[in-house]
């Protein structure tokens, strides 16, 4: 019975220990956006640190962001073909595998795409910096390691992700035609009426509203656990995999949260 309650006990104080960290952790997160937007308005404006960053978040993303929007909407096609045929309503796939892109399948696949890759590379770049003390120096001369370092990688976050978002679409809605249209024979005058007929601009506003809000956490996230890495090379290694654990999974959380948000405003 003792071994009993003193299981329990040590359960509950784990449990407990878990949630204040975390909510720790969460308050330290916080602090960081709103000193991200102190610094947002303060000069000087490093405005080509900015586009290297959308270069390196953007451009450097575009071949993985074509390869996988191409090949989700064909498969998307494929699948939802072989499903609505047993109703006899394939002439539908088209705007149903649109709006499956628009909605979710492109800003959330962006958004863990860019999670595993840029903001990966934003918490191993600040991190080894942090590492080899040359964010020191930096406050030394009297420059703020916030707005030079994390500034321009989250503002260029947040303008890349609904951009490559759309590109997601695009070319996701193209491996759709070509699929549906060539390999299952759906005419493509009826693919594309149908499509017109059930595809909303405000489908669009809502992928572009989600990948938005995904590109400004993934690159919070990846910005602070860089400043906040310590212990060396074995820190940067686990900063950068907290990095892209965190920023998955904010993707899929908020993914939730911000559909039942839109769906009741749009």
């Amino acid at each position: 019975m003792n071994l009993l309650l003193r299981t329990f006990v040590s359960f509950n104080e784990n449990i407990g220990k878990l949630v204040i960290f975390n909510l720790a952790g969460l308050g330290k997160v916080m602090k960081f956006i709103v000193n991200f937007f102190y610094w947002l308005t303060k000069r000087p404006y490093r405005f080509k640190l900015f586009f290297e960053q959308m270069e390196f978040v953007g451009n450097k993303s575009l071949f993985i962001i074509f390869l996988a929007g191409a090949f989700t909407g064909m498969v998307m096609a494929y699948q939802t073909y072989f499903g609505f045929k047993l109703i006899n309503v394939d002439s539908l796939v088209g705007p149903v595998v649109a709006i499956s892109l628009a909605k979710e399948l492109a800003p959330v696949l962006t958004g863990l795409i860019v999670a595993g890759r840029a903001g990966a590379a934003m918490a191993a770049q600040i991190g080894t910096m942090k590492v080899t003390e040359q964010i020191d120096a930096l406050e030394v001369m009297g420059i703020s390691s916030m707005q030079y370092l994390a500034v321009p990688r989250i503002i260029a976050g947040t303008l890349s992700v609904p951009l490559l978002s759309v590109f997601f679409l695009l070319v996701g809605n193209v491996g759709s035609y070509i699929v549906g249209t060539y390999a299952l024979q759906i005419d493509d005058a009826i693919y594309l009426s149908k499509l017109g007929q059930f595809m909303y601009v405000s489908d669009i506003f809502q992928g572009v509203i989600k990948a938005t809000v995904f590109g400004f956490v993934i690159s919070v996230i990846g910005t602070y656990f860089g400043f906040a890495v310590t212990k060396g090379a074995q820190g940067v290694g686990k900063g950068t995999n907290l990095a892209v654990v965190w920023g998955m999974i904010s993707v899929l959380v908020l993914d939730y949260f911000l559909t039942s948000f839109l769906v009741q405003v749009m």
